[in-house]
């Protein structure tokens, strides 16, 4: 499988559109998906091999794939091949548009109605890391 192409899910302006973003919440609508997808943010960067992937949830493989290709398909991760396994992790440039876009209009701008959001910054990247 080859990694997706970065900036894929997004209009000619850079930011998400309504039909990506609820291609990307279906695909999180889902339990194993969705513990898919949160083993994958605790991996970060450098990902997880298809196999420990589906030894750390107890999924069968043929199970596995399948969810990954839905999630692959609607841009929230990316595979690349080294050796012989397949690695899998977030798509973390579309994973921050989602968010984006989820929180754009956050209280009309009024963000004393939201209250205060986390202040840990999600997605860091991998020099943030060292900082």
């Amino acid at each position: 499988m080859a990694a997706l192409d970065s900036g894929h899910y997004f209009d000619y302006t850079g930011i998400m559109e309504a039909k990506e973003a609820t291609a990307a919440l279906a695909a999180l609508a889902h339990d194993t998906r969705l513990r898919v997808f949160r083993l994958l943010v605790r991996a970060g960067y450098d990902g997880m091999p298809a196999g420990e992937i589906a030894a750390a949830l107890g999924i069968p493989n043929p199970t596995l794939s399948f969810h990954l290709n839905h999630l692959s398909q609607a841009g929230l991760i990316a595979s690349r091949r080294a050796g012989r396994s397949i690695i899998y992790s977030l798509s973390f440039e579309d994973v921050r548009a989602l968010l984006t876009f989820l929180m754009e209009d956050c209280c009309q701008g009024k963000a004393d109605l939201c209250g205060p959001l986390p202040q840990r910054r999600c997605c860091p990247s991998p020099d943030s890391e060292t900082e």
